[in-house]
């Protein structure tokens, strides 16, 4: 433990500089401790069988029943051992933007259910528990005590500074940097990055990160096998700078990494950053010291633009650079999420006419476009907001189903065979469409995406409308053969290939096993030549020099 806390005290110094005291590290050291007499917690490290779900802890529900309880009927009996690890999108007491202003970190929202409910969905999977580190509600008890000069919260948050430069800061919103707020002695002012209910936290003040680090290690005791850090990016603030990626906030990630490598071994920190890729995969550290795994934010946009265009040439330049991080480090593979298609990701990849063509399609396809607040106060599109089956769909081509759930599955064997984790959004694998509805009733453009499902309507269309049962079951099925092949495994290597532009093709390969992918990105029947003998486990052909792909076909050669 002597070594933890030499490290700690290495950290804190970078991270206060000359506001550090030595008592930083004594109540890590009595929070170590405390922690340690608790009962061992036992997590294996990943391996291809780990298949994530990104979910809401409502998102199936039934009437007068806590939605965490029907969410756990519906996965044991239709999704069953297809996933392995649910990821529960903030599941405690909030006051807006579905769950991502936390009024308390400890709290079930009462909708879900409570504890006992997470203890018992534990059992049957791995959980992912959403850590919004950055900020809370202004409703919080927290942020009440700070408008109310109480002594101990009078810190806890960010106000107004003439002194403090904002010139540079970086944000994802057009929305005021700062908001006023009722107070007992006037109107107080708060830092808010994302809206006038979220309220950012402050890190400098050190009984924060004492807090938040108490926070985040009972997540893990708690059944929290994977935590994700939301907009982890921003959460230190100086003057002159973006405000967002600074040295102190890795520093801090570094600390929760190690004490959780400590306390409980193999827990994931997943770090969310939807910015440039060479930014978000600075979060790996060193490879071994901060993030386990990285959102690939890339992934969705670049795959989006792969199928629309039936061009794989942008795909493949990109995925050259990708490859196994380390032994403890992976990526984080999703195609859609809760949140939308963001365009961050591309830049310095597709050029701006590239990105209108996508931006063009979601409009033509009845998604919406968010934007961002540019430095020099101009807006550029940020996130498409659309269901990603229905971005995929090019209406003048994709005019049968068949077609398009051929397509839908395509997109999914890629996400299932790039290096890392994959994740799957709950209505990527239930085949859902835009909800005109919700985003309608609420004017909230990413509500398009969020649908609640009633329990029973759901499974009977799982069973009887054509659409949603090909795509569930053409994933699960994915999803059983791949987790037999140990070349899928998050630390085995990928050699990208580079083919022919109508094809996306890569080996993985682990010990002496070996698969090749290959996916036909066009919606026409093409002939390839491959240097290559096997057996495609997908369809069961055997496969000699050269492949026969129907449109939007694609095969793992083994």
């Amino acid at each position: 433990m002597e070594k933890l806390l030499n490290n700690i005290e290495t950290r804190l110094k970078k991270i206060y500089k000359s506001e550090y005291k030595p008592e930083f590290v004594e109540s890590f050291r009595k929070l170590i401790e405390e922690f340690s007499k608790l009962e061992k917690v036992e997590r294996e490290k990943l391996t291809q069988e780990n298949i994530y779900l990104i979910t809401y802890g409502d998102s199936i529900y039934e009437k007068d029943v806590p939605t965490l309880s029907t969410l756990n009927k519906f996965l044991k009996e239709k999704v069953g051992t297809a996933i392995s690890d649910v990821h529960l999108l903030p599941m405690f007491e909030y006051t807006s933007d579905d769950g991502f202003s936390v009024v308390d970190y400890r709290k079930i929202d009462s909708k879900l259910g409570d504890w006992n409910n997470i203890e018992e969905l534990s059992k049957d999977y791995r959980l992912m528990f959403d850590f919004v580190a950055n900020h809370m509600s202004k409703s919080s008890e927290w942020f009440q005590k700070y408008l109310e000069t109480d002594e101990k919260y009078k810190d806890f948050f960010i106000p107004r500074d003439e002194n403090f430069d904002i010139s540079k800061v970086v944000r994802p919103r057009t929305s005021p940097l700062y908001h006023e707020y009722k107070s007992i002695e006037g109107m107080k002012t708060a830092w808010s990055t994302f809206s006038e209910d979220q309220v950012d936290l402050n890190f400098k003040h050190f009984p924060v990160l004492e807090e938040m680090t108490k926070i985040i290690i009972e997540y893990a005791f708690k059944g929290g096998a994977s935590i994700r850090l939301d907009a982890i990016g921003f959460m230190w603030k100086e003057s002159g700078t973006s405000c967002i990626h600074l040295e102190e906030t890795h520093e801090i990630i570094k600390i929760w990494r190690e004490i959780l490598d400590y306390l409980v071994p193999n827990t994931q920190i997943i770090t969310e950053t939807n910015v440039p890729h060479i930014e978000n995969i600075s979060y790996f550290g060193n490879k071994n010291d901060e993030a386990n795994q990285v959102y690939q934010f890339t992934l969705p946009p670049l795959t989006l633009f792969t199928f629309t265009t039936h061009n794989s040439r942008k795909l493949t330049d990109w995925a050259k650079t990708i490859n196994n991080v380390s032994e403890t480090a992976t990526y984080f593979n999703f195609l859609s999420s809760h949140d939308g298609i963001g365009l961050r990701p591309v830049e310095g990849i597709l050029t701006e006419e590239e990105k209108q063509i996508l931006v063009d399609k979601v409009f033509e396809n009845g998604g919406r476009i968010n934007y961002k607040q540019n430095v020099d106060g101009t807006q550029s599109p940020y996130e498409m907001n659309i269901v990603y089956q229905d971005a995929l769909l090019n209406r003048d081509e994709d005019t049968t189903e068949e077609l398009q759930v051929q397509k839908i599955l395509a997109s999914h064997s890629l996400l299932l065979s790039v290096v890392g984790v994959p994740a799957i959004y709950y209505h990527s694998l239930l085949g859902s469409r835009n909800d005109y509805r919700g985003l309608e009733e609420s004017g909230i453009n990413r509500r398009i995406n969020r649908e609640k499902l009633e329990y029973s309507k759901t499974v009977e269309e799982l069973e009887n409308d054509s659409r949603r049962k090909a795509i569930f079951e053409g994933t699960k099925r994915l999803i059983s053969l791949r987790k037999e092949e140990k070349a899928f495994s998050p630390y085995a290597p990928q050699e990208v290939l580079d083919i022919d532009g109508r094809v996306f093709a890569l080996k993985r390969k682990n010990g002496d096993e070996e698969i090749l992918f290959i996916v036909n990105v066009t919606n026409t029947e093409i002939e390839i030549k491959l240097d290559v003998e096997g057996r495609d486990i997908i369809s069961g052909r055997e496969i000699k020099d050269t492949v026969i792909l129907k449109p939007y076909d694609y095969m793992w050669i083994k």
